[in-house]
């Protein structure tokens, strides 16, 4: 079966009836278990086939053919359809292979993913060609179709143009256009924009919102323009206000914005029950957040909280289907559908024991099965990043006095830098640091202050950032200096440097931006990369989101870009970059 055209061929159409006739053994059997019909909102005791990658009969027959079919007795067991996350960003340190993998254990059998990564690190054909390759998981992946950078870009125009916008949605894998971050642009009058969502909706896909404290009346206007959903709600009055505008509501369970619990209790004090509308999210929750799994923990948050149990799955599965009209293929357990799979303990124990995506096994009765990697990110020229640039003393060289003061682990607001950045050191204690952006290629550079990072990391360099550029922060240009060099040597990712020495690398080999190994690592590494920087005087909650965000520019309120430091609220430049 070809996801990326969500069919089969006939011959296999054919198949798939024989085995109805008993002229062809199913693959699968589930028998004595009772399933979720989402549909009918109850629960029935059925026997469920599967023959290959599809659900090709749910009744109360057994099959007569079972040469080589696999029967599973589900007694006191119960089958729930593979939960989908509908708002993946599958490049948080991770790759989107090491998501999925890690996801389906926990039930998560389908991912809707942001493809912000793919354009900054390929062109169009090449990144056409990875998101096919990921057909070959057994996890479903999907994608979306930025409209924007999330940045201010010095190749915004190359990166963003109609002819690319456009192949991107139209694209059989992309099922949706956005986030839309740049809608104010959109509100002032950008009909470049309103077309290229416009055509999104032609084509019968979706326009997902990126909306924070939206009033009444942006969200109207922004419906009128086409916007279908939106994630960023972060109270139960502002999910009912979405709801009775008519956006779908993805309710928000992350590592920046865990707003899911006080949401429900919210809608449940309110007795707002418009279940059918609503969905969840983990919107790319850094490693060590995901080590439970995905939608497993929100659907269970749910349930605690009171959410009727089959509202609380069909909000996981059906629901997300049904909206991003892949019905016919996922969210339920009935023929026709994908064999994506969750066998419980108990109804209200979303956390499966048994893991079946497209027919194969990724957990049987808590036993992990093998997978091997399939995408062979060589192949696509996917290696560690390379460098033909040396940090030298004027890349170094502070004395803009306005820098980033953070609010939170995201929220940066401009102030005046009030002690000497002239010298080599800052003082320690003060929560001032150096701050500079490098370009990626060597062609540019921006010099700034951030408060509120550290009061007394010597250095630091990462190349996890939005636009994949360099950044490195620090109190020791020294100190600054030696990062930037052991991430050269090995190839990218976050270098920890203090008093002359390496405290803690974590090596990102595919192109600097992610990791290449087992998630269960990764979350280690990145957990002693927190404790470090929050021994450093780190004092929000998660900085490799500040990491990430500090180029973002569809936050309040200044960053730090490629074309140099922006005031977001009037989209301008406030210092230009510097050419090296």
């Amino acid at each position: 079966m070809l996801e990326q055209g969500q069919f089969w061929r006939n011959r296999e159409l054919r198949e798939h009836v024989a085995v109805v006739e008993n002229k062809i053994a199913p693959s699968i059997v589930f028998t004595n278990g009772t399933y979720l019909n989402v549909f009918t909102k109850t629960w029935k005791q059925e026997n469920v086939w599967a023959y290959k990658e599809r659900i090709v009969y749910v009744g109360n027959r057994m099959p007569q053919q079972t040469e080589g079919t696999e029967i599973i007795d589900c007694t006191g067991q119960y089958l729930v359809p593979g939960y989908i996350e509908p708002h993946a960003h599958p490049f948080q340190l991770y790759n989107p292979e090491m998501l999925a993998f890690h996801a389906a254990k926990f039930g998560t059998t389908t991912l809707i993913n942001d493809n912000i990564r793919l354009l900054s690190l390929f062109d169009k054909k090449k990144a056409f060609s990875i998101i096919e390759n990921f057909h070959k998981l057994p996890v479903s992946m999907f994608w979306w179709g930025r409209y924007d950078s999330q940045s201010m870009l010095r190749d915004s125009e190359e990166k963003f143009n109609t002819n690319d916008i456009l192949s991107w949605v139209s694209n059989p894998s992309v099922i949706q256009g956005g986030e839309l971050t740049s809608w104010p642009q959109l509100l002032a009058g950008d009909d470049r924009l309103l077309y290229w969502i416009q055509e999104t909706k032609r084509l019968g896909k979706r326009v997902e919102g990126h909306f924070p404290g939206a009033s009444q009346e942006t969200l109207t206007k922004l419906k009128l323009l086409g916007a279908s959903a939106d994630h960023e709600a972060m109270t139960g009055e502002e999910v009912v206000r979405r709801l009775e505008l008519g956006y779908h509501v993805a309710l928000r369970y992350s590592s920046i914005r865990p707003d899911l619990p006080i949401i429900l209790k919210q809608l449940l004090h309110d007795k707002i029950d418009a279940y059918d509308q609503m969905m969840y999210t983990t919107d790319g929750s850094t490693p060590s957040y995901n080590k439970r799994g995905l939608i497993n923990v929100c659907i269970d948050i749910a349930i605690k909280k009171g959410v009727p149990l089959i509202d609380a799955y069909r909000m996981a599965t059906y629901n997300v289907a049904k909206y991003y009209h892949l019905d016919e293929l996922l969210g339920s357990i009935a023929p026709g559908r994908l064999a994506h799979i969750n066998i419980l303990y108990e109804k209200d124990d979303p956390h499966p024991l048994s893991v079946l995506a497209k027919g194969k096994w990724i957990i049987r009765d808590g036993v992990t099965s093998p997978q091997k990697p399939l995408i062979d990110w060589k192949k696509h020229e996917v290696t560690k990043a390379e460098f033909n640039w040396e940090i030298n003393k004027d890349d170094l060289q502070f004395s803009i006095p306005i820098g980033l003061k953070m609010e939170n682990d995201v929220i940066m607001k401009p102030y005046a830098v009030d002690i000497d950045i002239t010298a080599d050191n800052l003082p320690s204690g003060n929560e001032d640091a150096f701050l500079l952006l490098i370009d990626r290629f060597g062609k540019w550079r921006v010099n700034s202050v951030i408060n509120g990072f550290t009061n007394q990391l010597g250095g630091l360099c990462s190349t996890y950032s939005t636009t994949d550029d360099i950044i490195v922060i620090g109190k020791r240009k020294s100190d600054m200096s030696l990062a930037c060099n052991r991430m050269k040597e090995i190839g990218g990712g976050i270098v920890l440097a203090h008093e002359g020495k390496i405290l803690f690398e974590l090596s990102l080999p595919l192109a600097g931006a992610m990791y290449d190994g087992k998630m269960s690592s990764l979350i280690d590494k990145e957990r002693e990369c927190v404790k470090i920087l929050k021994e450093a005087g780190y004092k929000f909650t998660d900085p490799i989101y500040t990491l990430l965000f500090l180029s973002s520019t569809h936050l309040p309120y200044i960053r730090v870009t490629q074309q140099g430091i922006v005031d977001v609220m009037k989209h301008e430049v406030i210092v230009p970059a510097n050419m090296r």
